[in-house]
Formats: structure tokens, C-alpha cells, sequence
């Protein structure tokens, strides 16, 4: 099996990750809810997966890195919390329905949005675009780093610095950067959130996922519950990171979370970028060649994650040709109506290869050589 769908999960992991679940589900208990042996070694798992995360990071507080269900929950509680009252949102025309739905959801308590849209890879029309949507009511520009269709960088420090100058906040879902692409958001000065999966990029499991708090003002919670902190009060906790952890951890899930970020502390993120990126174009310069497919691509302003289409087969039907032959992508929209709609895609959406460390040259020229075999109608 050729595995190319890691845009929505990284089926590969560092054999470390699945020991440490292991390990910490027949040995931890209830972080917080104990000062017994197997609370109090739960509870180190916790803490020492916050120093993993904030060392990677460049976050200066530990309390700030906050643990999730996933990069949606962690979108939900950054969004909700900043929109709490009300106010108008700016979001990229490459947004992930994680960022889309929860302001749409929010309509009914007086929020709005806008969705500042430019051409697919025009870095230059960023944020010109994201500017012009900005208004006096807007509290936040919400930004995927890169999108999860087309693997398109956007200009990050670019869009921060002008949230700065604009008053607003910078809300980053970094779900197809973290992990992949330098993110220091000591650097960033309007980011009040980033937000990511354990399951990508860093190489942990399913059920984890990261909410970077680099402001600590004006928070509120989603989920209301026990923490094991201030139990005498009725009221949730409004410091971090109890204000948005309710409830008990995913303490096997963070164990074999906090190795995959060590593997990736280990391995150096640029170096993992590289790699992506050289598949990637490897895998352009291949599709290109190939009569009846079109790739989007970008020799520069790009990462791991290509998307393209056939001219005679929908994405649907080249991906399950593609699987009876062991190679594993994903087709149809990939959950970003917006992004399609931006780069023309609509309806029927791409077919997408996403790549991880763990993926080879070979296996690139493998899915080039398939691709080319396809007989459409």
C-alpha cells in the first residue's frame, strides 16, 4: 500500500507513539483528580507534552497550550470565545468548514462574516484582499496557514503584521503546517489562537488536537465542567489552560502525542518540510506530463499537499481506481467549499495527494505512473 492521504491523517507513525499509548493506558490514571502514583504519572505525561508543544512552538507559557478533541474543537473554542458577544469576522477564501460552520452557526447571536477571496497561489492579492474585508466592526481575521486542498502558504507573518496594524485578531488554523512548516508565535503579534491536529503533522493519534492561547485576556469557555482545580466554586475556572479543559484528558492520546512531537523536535521541521515540498514538486513535474490531467501547482509558495484533476474521470472515480491498486488519496471537496470555489473547482472538486516524512520518491512516480494508466471515457 502506497499511503497519500496524510492531509487527513498520518497513518505512519514513529513506533514510540503507539508504546507510549500503550504504556500510559495500563499505568495512568486522572490527572488532577489524585496525588496517588498513577494520577501523579499521568499528570507528568500531561505537563511534559505542554513542554513539547510550547518548545516547538516558541510559546513562553505552558499554560497556554491547551489540549483538544482535534483542530476542529480547537477552532470552535478559539472562534466562540473571541465572537462571544458578537462582532464580525474576515476569513480567507481557502477556509476548511472547521472555521466556515462555527460562524455560521454564530449568525443567530449577531455575528458576521466576510470571506476575502483571491486567485489560487497570488500571494501578492493576499492581503489586499484580507484588508479590504476588514471593517470598524471586525474582531478577528481568521487564516488557514495552508490550505488543505491545494497546500497553498499563505504569507502568515504578512497577514499577522497587518492584523497588528488593523487592531484586530489573528486566528491561525495551522492544521496543514504544524509540524511541517517553521511556526514560532512568539514572532507573531496580533495571533491571539493557533490551532492544529495531534493527527498530522506532529505524528500523534486520533483524538488530540492543540489550541495555542498566546493572549490570555478576555476568554471564554465552550464546555463547562470538572477540572480538578477550584472545586468549591460552581463557576468555571477562567484561567488557562482549566478554562477550556473540562472534563478528563485523553492522557494515552497526549502520551503518544508527546512523542510525536519529540519525533518531530527530533527530525527538525525544516528538514521534514523540504522533504514534502521536493515530493510535491516531484509529483508535479510528473502529473504535468501526463495528457488529461491538470495539477495545481506552485513551484514556490506550496507544501505538501497537491491536488489535481482528469479531464475525462471525476475525483471520485480516479481515487477508487487508485485504491483497488493500493494507493490511497482522498477526491470530492475535502470538507473546503470555499477553497474550490476559489480556485474553480466547483462541483465536483480534486483529486489530493498529501505527503508525510515517512513517504518516498518511489512512491510519488508510483501514483504518476498510475495516474498515466487511467483510460477515461
Amino acid at each position: 500500500m502506497i499511503y497519500l492521504d496524510n492531509g487527513a491523517t498520518t497513518l505512519q507513525k514513529p513506533p514510540s507513539v503507539g508504546r507510549a499509548m500503550e504504556a500510559a493506558l495500563y499505568t495512568c490514571g486522572n490527572p488532577g483528580r489524585g496525588g496517588h502514583r498513577p494520577a501523579m504519572r499521568a499528570a507528568d505525561i500531561v505537563f511534559t507534552c505542554r513542554q513539547l508543544v510550547a518548545q516547538l512552538f516558541g510559546l513562553d507559557r505552558l499554560e497556554g497550550v491547551v489540549f483538544t478533541l482535534n483542530c476542529t474543537h480547537a477552532l470552535n473554542l478559539a472562534i466562540k470565545s473571541t465572537l462571544n458577544d458578537g462582532g464580525h469576522a474576515v476569513i480567507s477564501g481557502y477556509e476548511h468548514n472547521s472555521a466556515v460552520r462555527p460562524l455560521e452557526a454564530l449568525r443567530t447571536r449577531g455575528v458576521g462574516y466576510s470571506v476575502a477571496s483571491w486567485p489560487l497561489f497570488d500571494t501578492a492579492g493576499t492581503l489586499a484582499a484580507i484588508e479590504g474585508a476588514i471593517t470598524a466592526e471586525t474582531r478577528c481575521v481568521i487564516v488557514s496557514h495552508v490550505s488543505n486542498v491545494f497546500g497553498f502558504v499563505l504569507p502568515l507573518m504578512e497577514i499577522d503584521a497587518l492584523c497588528a496594524r488593523r487592531g484586530v485578531a489573528l486566528i491561525v488554523d495551522a492544521a496543514q503546517s504544524a509540524g511541517m512548516l517553521p511556526l514560532d508565535v512568539g514572532k507573531l503579534k496580533a495571533a491571539s489562537f493557533v490551532c492544529m491536529p495531534g493527527h498530522k503533522g506532529l505524528y500523534g493519534p486520533q483524538g488530540t488536537g492543540i489550541l495555542l492561547c498566546c493572549k490570555g485576556d478576555d476568554l471564554h469557555s465552550l464546555i463547562e465542567g470538572g477540572t480538578g482545580s477550584n472545586s468549591l466554586e460552581l463557576t468555571q475556572p477562567g484561567f488557562l489552560p482549566d478554562i477550556f479543559e473540562s472534563g478528563t484528558l485523553n492522557v494515552p492520546g497526549i502520551a503518544g502525542l508527546a512523542e510525536g512531537v519529540q519525533f518531530v523536535l527530533n527530525r527538525g521541521v525544516r528538514a521534514i518540510g523540504a522533504h514534502e515540498a521536493d515530493l510535491t514538486r516531484r509529483l508535479a513535474r510528473g502529473l504535468e506530463a501526463v495528457p488529461s490531467v491538470r495539477a495545481f501547482s506552485h513551484p514556490k509558495g506550496q507544501s505538501g499537499v497537491l491536488s489535481f484533476v482528469h479531464e475525462r474521470l471525476p475525483p471520485e472515480a480516479v481515487a477508487e481506481e487508485l485504491g483497488r491498486q493500493g494507493i490511497c488519496v482522498r477526491a470530492g471537496l475535502h470538507c473546503a467549499t470555499l477553497a474550490h470555489r476559489s480556485a474553480g473547482t466547483l462541483p465536483q472538486g480534486t483529486v489530493r495527494a498529501s505527503f508525510s516524512v515517512f513517504n518516498t520518491a518511489r512512491q510519488a512516480d508510483a501514483l504518476v505512473k498510475a495516474v498515466g494508466e487511467l483510460q477515461g471515457e
